[in-house]
This record gives structure tokens, sequence and C-alpha cells, in this order.
């Protein structure tokens, strides 16, 4: 797989009409030319289903942080949710912004995943928890999963503490999401080791692109080593503003490198995403008419289409 080249100077400064970083945040971006490929493809809504599982596991990984993860995990989950899906989502960083965006306090919970790690007594029906979208769980985390780490180091098979955890729920779900935390320390490493495939979130920003072959490098020692059946399922684009020529160039740069495992779905930045991680719910029921709801579905069908 080609390694993304790096960019080329720009031959001139970009107009004051095509860049106006004052705005950047302050109004819903849903247009996308369609120079850009977006809704290009025409992905069906997926057929429903007469039973259940067992589950496709997909971790969201990216060792840079702020790209997407989290907010992609949510809502990509409560998009397939709503396509009849049983999500199960996985709180797979120590700060547990996940379960904080789902309206959890997450420094208040007595049993996260820490325990079900940790503790051989913990049983996962314990620690799951109800989402307040119908069809899609949580399993919560909290800072407690940071001591995890240190602790796994002298476990045997401790590359595989994860899939152990969530082996007696497989039947159960249809997909598990795993939020990853920003590095490629043990706990990625777990969660690639049990992962059918990778989603990665690439925020649409040169020093987001640089990143990526690390991932991959990282990705082909767990394909060599742990988990030869690991796949990348595909690149999603984020922070996406079309008013800029830079993340034009950065997507356009993507698609060079990687082709077909870019997703068709884009989202855009949006003050709607912040909204939602106040409210504690998915965009998909705090504003369902946006255009990151369209996009996040359009994402839930091509992963399913997959």
């Amino acid at each position: 797989m080609d390694t993304p080249r790096p960019f080329a100077p720009r031959p001139e400064p970009l107009d004051e009409d095509r860049y106006d970083d004052h705005d950047e945040q302050d109004t819903e971006l849903d247009e996308v030319p369609e120079s850009m490929g977006r809704h290009r493809l025409k992905v069906p809504d997926p057929a429903p289903l007469t039973e259940h599982g067992p589950a496709r596991v997909i971790a969201v990984a990216n060792q840079k942080g702020g790209v997407g993860k989290t907010t992609s995990t949510i809502n990509l989950g409560a998009a397939l949710a709503e396509y009849g899906r049983r999500v199960l989502l996985v709180d797979f960083d120590p700060q547990g912004a996940l379960s904080v965006g789902l309206g959890v306090q997450a420094h208040e919970l007595d049993t996260t995943i820490y325990n079900l790690l940790m503790e051989r007594g913990a049983e996962i029906d314990e620690v799951i928890r109800k989402t307040n979208v119908p069809g899609m769980d949580l399993l919560p985390s909290n800072i407690d999963l940071s001591a995890a780490e240190v602790q796994l180091v002298t476990e045997v098979g401790r590359e595989q503490a994860l899939g152990r955890a969530i082996k007696p729920v497989l039947d159960r779900y249809d997909v598990i999401l795993i939020d990853c935390q920003p590095s490629l320390g043990l706990l990625t490493i777990n969660a690639l080791a049990c992962a059918d495939s990778i989603l990665i979130p690439l925020a649409c920003e040169f020093f987001s692109l640089r990143g990526v072959a690390l991932l991959m490098d990282t990705i082909e020692k767990v394909q060599q080593r742990l988990n030869p059946d690991l796949t990348i399922l595909g690149i999603l684009a984020t922070m996406f503003d079309p008013r800029t020529l830079h993340t034009k160039e950065v997507r356009q740069r993507v698609l060079e490198a990687f082709g077909d495992l870019v997703f068709e779905a884009v989202i855009n930045r949006t003050v709607r995403f912040p909204e939602t991680t106040v409210a504690g719910e998915p965009i998909t029921t705090w504003a369902p008419g946006s255009g990151g709801a369209e996009s996040y579905r359009l994402l839930a069908r091509e992963v399913l289409h997959r």
C-alpha cells in the first residue's frame, strides 16, 4: 500500500473568499461538492434481520487524538441501531469520553470494563448498560482503565484480554464497536487482536495524514503475530470543511493513497457534534435531519455493505 505523499508547496495563497477561519465552527457544513466524491455511490438500505449475531467486531482506531473516533463510534452505532442491528459500544479509552458522550457519569461508576478485564469473578452482564438508543448497549470505562495497561503487562495472553471479556456476548449482537484510546499501546493492541476489522477516522488535515503510515505498520504487525484475519474496513474522512482548499487537498491525497478503502461518507465540521456531547445522545436523535446524521447513516450502510 502506498504511503501518502507529502504536499507540494502551494504556489499562491488562498483567496480570502475560500477560507475564513472566523466562522469555521459557526455553521453546519452539509454540502460537499460533487468533485469531492460524496455520495457518488448509491448504497442501498440494509435488509432487516430475522435473527441476531454472531457479532462483527470493529475497532475504531487512530493513534492521533482529536480525529473523531469517539464521535464516529457513537453515531455509527446509533445509525446501525436505526437499521435494526443490535450494537454494543465498548469504551476502551481511560478518558471515558464515549461513556460521557452517552450521558454516563463515568467517574461515578462502580463497575466498568476495567473490572471485567482484571477481576476473575466479574460478569459482563454486570457491566453492560443500556443506552437511550433502542438496540444499542454500552460497556463503559473511566480512568481506572489506565491501570489495566500496566497490570496486563505481566499477564499470560495479555493481548487477548479484551477478546476473552466480550466473547460471552458475541451471539447477542450484530456489531461491536470498540472506541480505542489515541495511542498504539497495549489496550489498542487488545482491540486489534480481537477485531474482525478496523475503521480509521482520519481528520482532513496534514498532520493527521502523516500518522496513518505508523498505524498501518502496527496493523501489519498485529496481522502477522496476533490476528491474521484482521482487515481494514475503511478510512473515514472527518472534520471536512468544503470551504478550505487544505481539507480538499488532504482528502484527495487520502483517495490517491488508499483508493476504495476510503468511505464515500464524509463527516463535515459542524457545531452539532459538540452539542450532542453536552446532550449525551447521538446526532441521529439530537438532530435527525442534519447533514451529520445523514452522513453517519450513509456510513452505516457502507459498513453493512462491505
